[in-house]
């Protein structure tokens, strides 16, 4: 069986609440069409299990041989934000059920 290697889950604090986030996807090329595609983060209440998936927008080209994005480089304001938006679009992080995805701007607004 194949093991993946899941970066390791960051805490941060939004409207008083605990989540827990980590880094789900890097920016870089899809494997299915020539499509770039930005970097997602993978967020869920502490005490929750439903988790949501945020997609943010690709950037610039990534350079070739550029090192891999890090958890730690994301500005945690921007993941505050990201989330936020993401309850704001409807996700209930208390609630059960499947992982949801959103798509939020460069700004996680």
């Amino acid at each position: 069986m194949a093991r993946t290697k899941q970066s390791p889950e960051l805490e941060i604090e939004v409207d008083g609440e605990p989540f827990l986030w980590r880094l789900h996807r890097q920016p870089g090329w899809s494997s299915d069409a020539p499509v770039l595609h930005g970097m997602a983060i993978a967020v869920r209440h502490a005490e929750g299990q439903r988790e949501a998936v945020i997609e943010f927008p690709p950037g610039p080209h990534p350079r070739y041989g550029a090192p891999l994005l890090k958890a730690s480089q994301i500005a945690p304001a921007l993941v505050a934000r990201a989330i936020a938006s993401a309850i704001a679009a409807g996700w209930d992080p208390l609630s059960r059920g499947k992982t949801v995805a959103i798509v939020v701007d460069a700004t996680g607004a």
